[in-house]
């Protein structure tokens, strides 16, 4: 018997779908179809998966010679983790009391460059230029690197903080019963406020820009100045909305394993992960790199606005990426 007709009795053995298999194995159904079909082999690594997924060897699989199943000796795996009721509740109360530590974490790295703008501004374009310039970029700067400290710090204690709870987005787990009707029925009681504040914050996003170009109509410099820094709040309290809203809704996903949390997308969600803590990491360095060398404060924060527009094109990329390397699998 080859490893396309035992994939398939022990599929069907365990009354599974393709589909099912293929969730649990975070491929495409398409990759277990072919690997029924003796069209592809699976790689060494879903041969293992495969094998503590069936609870049969690896020769059982790999020997076509051998045609009765030899089962593992489960004593020494390790047992997957149960998600209890209370444990549940401790981790949405935990991720409520974060999302609003992370919004505020991000909305003082938005801002950090504010007092940098109108110390700048009041510096060299206010009339009678009431703060000496380089009194004004000491302090802008200061204050900048305070407010970004500041921010790290609340980033790391939540990276802590939430050490008890990482393996639900590291390990597979299991729910125990009620656990999902708990969380099914926080989330169809936080859906109105999700989408109220999803709308708000995409509302202010885009019309965020409108200070800006009403102080760029004026020939008052420093009025432009203020009214860029108006520009950056609006934004900021859009990316607060969102993380506020998102990281409760994404708790409850990855709870119930839904949406981007299913088990098909945990792959690409860690890659779109990796790649956008590199890409936001790189933007930072340019924004920062460009900003002290040429000390141009006011006119390298046209940073952010670019690299948020090229991460949509970046994500996408991703998504083709994944989607092209299941489909070949």
């Amino acid at each position: 018997m080859i490893l396309a007709e035992k994939i398939t009795n022990l599929r069907k053995k365990n009354g599974w779908s393709q589909e099912e298999l293929a969730e649990k194995m975070q491929v495409s159904r398409q990759a277990v179809s072919k690997w029924e079909g003796a069209q592809t082999v699976p790689d060494l690594e879903k041969i293992l998966a495969l094998s503590r997924l069936f609870g049969v060897t690896t020769d059982y699989l790999l020997k076509d010679e051998i045609e009765d199943e030899e089962f593992t000796d489960d004593t020494g795996c390790e047992p997957v983790r149960r998600v209890s009721l209370v444990f549940a509740n401790e981790f949405l109360e935990w991720r409520k009391r974060a999302a609003r530590r992370i919004a505020a974490a991000t909305l003082l790295c938005i801002v950090a460059v504010i007092p940098l703008l109108l110390l700048g501004g009041a510096a060299t374009v206010m009339p009678g230029r009431p703060v000496p310039e380089n009194l004004a970029a000491g302090a802008g700067l200061a204050v900048l690197l305070v407010l970004v400290a500041a921010a790290v710090a609340i980033f790391v204690s939540c990276g802590f903080q939430n050490a008890p709870f990482e393996f639900i987005d590291k390990e597979p787990f299991e729910t125990e019963y009620s656990v999902d009707g708990m969380v099914k029925e926080r989330q169809k009681a936080y859906r109105p406020a999700y989408v109220k504040s999803n709308i708000i914050a995409a509302c202010l996003c885009v019309l965020s820009p409108i200070p800006f170009f009403i102080g760029s109509f004026t020939e008052k410099e420093y009025f432009i100045v203020v009214m860029l820094s108006v520009t950056i709040l609006l934004v900021g309290a859009g990316a607060t909305l969102f993380i506020l809203a998102g990281v409760r809704w994404a708790s409850m996903q990855k709870l119930l394993k839904e949406g981007e949390y299913a088990l098909r997308d945990q792959r690409k969600n860690r890659i779109k992960e990796t790649v956008s803590t590199a890409y936001w990491l790189t933007a930072a360095a340019v924004y920062l790199g460009w900003s002290f060398l040429t000390r141009e404060w006011e006119t390298t924060w046209v940073v952010w606005p670019v690299a948020g527009i090229l991460f949509a094109v970046v994500m996408c990329l991703c998504n083709l990426f994944t989607d092209w390397e299941n489909r070949q699998k």
